[in-house]
């Protein structure tokens, strides 16, 4: 998926290709090119510390005299940034200052060096004075944390960022933070919030940097399809025109968002058998697979039953376009694990709906809190009594 405006980071890109390269399902004449490609931007940015670990690891093949050299260049530009360093120190003002440290900081994360990184981001942060200079070194955190798929340090990340907005900053930070935090939320599998977040920056995305318009569109519908009702989906991203100038452009998902609000239901799980390798190869949503294919599949049961008391079971095997003996299947582990209220009555071949009485469910809930009071309020008057 390409984007429309923006770079995305190029570590980023490297990361996703890093991915690639450990999936099971990508061919291995793929990999071969993905190798080269991986390599040829370790060579180009001196990733001396990461080529160590890709090698430790088997990605790459072991070059010391490349290594050698990438180690012998890293130091005469460490050298360079140190000097630059002292002079500012001693020669120029408190920015200049903070410049330096800032281009050694860069360095160490173009170089794949995350400790280092990290510790002379502090450095820099020790040196910087305005609330949006520190924001932009919290978003370089945070694109080592989504580099590394460290969620302790981007969880920290976005907490430093918040703290750091009671003191000010602006819209456009605020906004992009937005995207960043929806991004964790949905890697660390909560798609409601991510959901939230990601519709509130719709209409001021300027995150390229992290991924382009296009892919953050079709994380926006993903989330939103098993986390909003359908009156809000309607609303909030099936008419959304921010969506519909560019859903167009990802293969399946305009017919997969479409086809589930209008109940085309064999459309939508051909729609849904296209997107499967793309969410299966996107490096944030392969862990989350298995779990999010059975949300989307619950989601869209639950919206056929609604409409029923009951009905018969070919008649929604015929409606989803699968052959009865997969919906008896499909639906029996949904109502094993709770996720449908209804039964299967196997000799009259019907399914029968017994949504839960959500009135009903409140009094009995009252009933209990109200008998659990009575017996504190008891135990509490015979202490007083004593």
């Amino acid at each position: 998926m390409e984007g429309q405006e923006g770079t995305q980071q190029a570590h980023l890109v490297l990361a996703n290709k890093l991915f690639l390269l450990s999936h099971s399902d990508v061919q291995d004449i793929e990999k071969v090119r993905l190798r080269d490609e991986v390599l040829t931007s370790v060579k180009a940015d001196g990733m001396a510390p990461l080529y160590e670990t890709l090698i430790a690891d088997s990605v790459l093949e072991s070059d010391q005299a490349l290594l050698d050299s990438m180690r012998a260049k890293n130091d005469e530009e460490l050298k360079k940034l140190d000097e630059k360093i002292a002079d500012a120190e001693e020669n120029l003002g408190e920015s200049e200052v903070r410049e330096a440290h800032l281009a050694k900081s860069l360095f160490f994360i173009q170089v794949g060096d995350k400790e280092k990184a990290l510790e002379q981001l502090k450095v820099t942060e020790s040196k910087t004075v305005a609330v949006g200079q520190k924001m932009d070194l919290v978003f370089h955190t945070l694109q080592l944390g989504f580099f590394y798929m460290d969620f302790d340090l981007i969880s920290k990340s976005i907490d430093k960022a918040k703290n750091l907005f009671e003191e000010g900053g602006d819209w456009e930070r605020k906004n992009r933070l937005k995207v960043y935090e929806g991004l964790f939320y949905m890697s660390t599998r909560n798609f409601k919030k991510a959901a939230t977040l990601f519709l509130d920056s719709i209409s001021t995305f300027t995150t390229y940097e992290i991924f382009p318009y296009d892919t953050f569109i079709f994380y926006t519908v993903l989330t939103s399809i098993i986390s909003l009702d359908r009156v809000s989906l309607k609303q909030k991203v099936v008419d959304a025109p921010e969506i519909l100038t560019v859903i167009g452009k990802i293969p399946y998902l305009s017919d997969f968002m479409n086809s589930l609000y209008d109940c085309q239901y064999k459309s939508f799980f051909t729609a849904f058998a296209g997107l499967t390798e793309q969410i299966k190869l996107d490096r944030y949503l392969h862990p989350h697979f298995r779990y999010y294919m059975r949300e989307v599949r619950t989601v869209v049961y639950s919206q056929f039953l609604e409409s029923y008391k009951s009905v018969t079971i070919e008649a929604m095997a015929k409606a989803f376009g699968v052959t009865v003996e997969f919906i008896d299947v499909e639906l029996s582990r949904f109502i094993a694990a709770g996720k449908l209220h209804c039964k299967i009555d196997k000799v009259a071949g019907v399914l029968e709906t017994n949504r839960p009485d959500a009135k009903n469910a409140l009094y009995q809930a009252t009933i209990k809190q109200g008998d659990f009071l009575l017996n504190r309020i008891q135990k509490l008057s015979r202490v007083i009594d004593l």
